[in-house]
């Protein structure tokens, strides 16, 4: 039996639920037509042009984002406006678009959630609960390590699980690490939630200068680790967890994760 978009959406809202998005959010069917087959799907994590090259290539008809190519109410599609070529190109080679953004972020098994448990995290809990929502959904996590880190270890780990490009740090290291906090992609608006929490540390994306100054202040070791990184990192969980699921319910599914897909900015030394 050879899925739909219409099925694919529907497994997508049990491991993300669309309530789960923010307010001011666009999730769900970007593009295309519910009731179009699917052969294969691609992930990645923004919506360009380029990934969608990638998608005509490996042969696949849906494309999930986890960021939505359309964000605002468009008032014209510009083909030569990078939104507007990628609408037109996806239109015309019949690719479906999915956006999973913030209902993923917030997911009981979602970006942060598997952050977390990359760096060894335990016990984990959202940092931002969802209001009218399961247990366990929310933005960010906190948690606890088994037994207490030590701040080089503590980077090693964030190495190992993300990949950032840089690693940018405000306020003290502490000595031992036992409590810390995450949030994948533009998240530094929960640092004093995090601090409030207990954290020691906390990582984030897009660290805005007032909140680098609040970990200087408080004691709170604040770390931007990037946002691609923060966030991709989760996609492959992402997609394992759905192939998974669209296999047991309609047999043999290919759901992958794009390989060419890297983070924008680069971090510039005298050499280039």
């Amino acid at each position: 039996m050879t899925p739909t978009v219409r099925d694919i959406l529907a497994i997508i809202e049990t491991m993300a639920p669309a309530k789960l998005a923010e307010p001011w959010d666009n999730t769900g069917l970007m593009i295309g037509s519910p009731g179009e087959k699917v052969t294969t799907i691609l992930i990645g994590l923004d919506p360009t042009t380029e990934l969608l090259e990638e998608a005509e290539a490996r042969g696949a008809n849906l494309l999930i984002t986890h960021h939505p190519v359309i964000f605002h109410p468009l008032k014209s599609i510009d083909p030569d406006r990078p939104e507007g070529k990628f609408i037109a190109r996806a239109l015309d080679q019949r690719i479906n678009v999915i956006s999973c953004h913030t209902n993923l972020d917030s997911a009981l098994h979602g970006v942060s959630e598997i952050l977390a448990r990359r760096l060894g995290l335990t016990e984990t809990a959202p940092l931002a609960r969802q209001k009218n929502s399961d247990a366990g959904c929310g933005l960010g996590r906190i948690g606890t390590f088994p037994a207490p880190i030590s701040a080089p270890e503590f980077i090693r780990r964030l190495k190992a699980a993300c990949n950032p490009p840089w690693i940018l740090g405000a306020g003290a290291r502490p000595e031992q690490i036992s409590r810390a906090a995450v949030c994948g992609g533009s998240c530094s608006e929960l640092a004093d939630t995090a601090l409030r929490a207990g954290a020691q540390v906390f990582v984030t994306a897009e660290v805005k200068h007032h909140v680098a100054r609040l970990a200087e202040q408080t004691g709170m070791w604040i770390i931007d680790a990037g946002h691609f990184a923060t966030e991709n990192s989760a996609l492959l969980d992402f997609a394992e967890r759905l192939q998974a699921e669209a296999s047991a319910r309609f047999g043999s599914m290919h759901v992958g994760v794009s390989a060419r897909q890297t983070g924008p900015l680069t971090l510039l030394n005298g050499s280039n």
